[in-house]
């Protein structure tokens, strides 16, 4: 209960890059492990360390060379119990889809505080899935308005829907549990149930494609 959480910071800007590092330093329960400037870099580690396998790994997009988006499958193929946290400059609309799509955990951008980032960092932890605010509200506005009429509820059960609202906020599955009034075990088992239903490997995905279907009210 008491182990660090470890974690692993691919970034190119060196001044950026260290004042992560610093934070995580001075930041309890997280511990970096291994930082890179490039996604190459990042990956020859990673071939040639399969014993490493950071908990989470904070990446930028705009690298040098490969990015960061193109990075990332290669990436979860090698370390794969690896929980990928974008931390990024861009809020463009075909990164956030193509960074979900690729099961990040997470979408950050660079303006987020030191305290909201180490706070993402145990919300995935959690199983939860932080997302930049302003990201948040751009795929409720734009996956919504570019989404056919509602397929209606009938896809997911009244209660999966309580739990996947709940997800949709950033909540953890503790606290949907207490919210709902039920046990962890039964959100755990409704998260599957949704996943399998959306066809989604995470929390990020599923309510992108809940609200791109018209599942979720805008």
């Amino acid at each position: 209960m008491n182990q660090s959480i470890s974690i692993a910071v691919i970034e190119d800007h060196p001044e950026f890059r260290e004042t992560i590092e610093l934070a995580l330093e001075d930041e309890p329960g997280l511990k970096l492990d291994v930082s890179f400037g490039t996604a190459e870099r990042a990956i020859d580690y990673f071939e040639g360390n399969r014993d490493s396998n950071p908990d989470i790994m904070l990446l930028d997009l705009s690298l040098p060379g490969m990015s960061g988006l193109t990075a990332i499958p290669r990436l979860k193929s090698l370390v794969p119990g690896t929980q990928v946290i974008v931390l990024t400059q861009s809020d463009r609309e075909q990164d956030v889809i193509r960074a979900i799509s690729s099961c990040a955990s997470g979408y950050l951008l660079k303006s987020a505080t030191v305290e909201q980032i180490c706070a993402s960092i145990r919300t995935v932890i959690a199983g939860g899935a932080p997302l930049e605010p302003s990201i948040a509200k751009y795929i409720i506005n734009t996956l919504k308005a570019k989404s056919p009429v509602c397929q209606g509820n009938s896809l997911l059960s009244p209660r999966e829907m309580d739990v996947l609202q709940l997800i949709a906020e950033g909540k953890v599955k503790k606290e949907i549990a207490e919210d709902l009034g039920i046990g962890t075990e039964t959100v755990i088992t409704h998260v599957k149930h949704i996943y399998k239903k959306l066809d989604a490997t995470n929390a990020p995905a599923a309510v992108a494609k809940a609200f791109g279907i018209g599942i979720l009210p805008g």
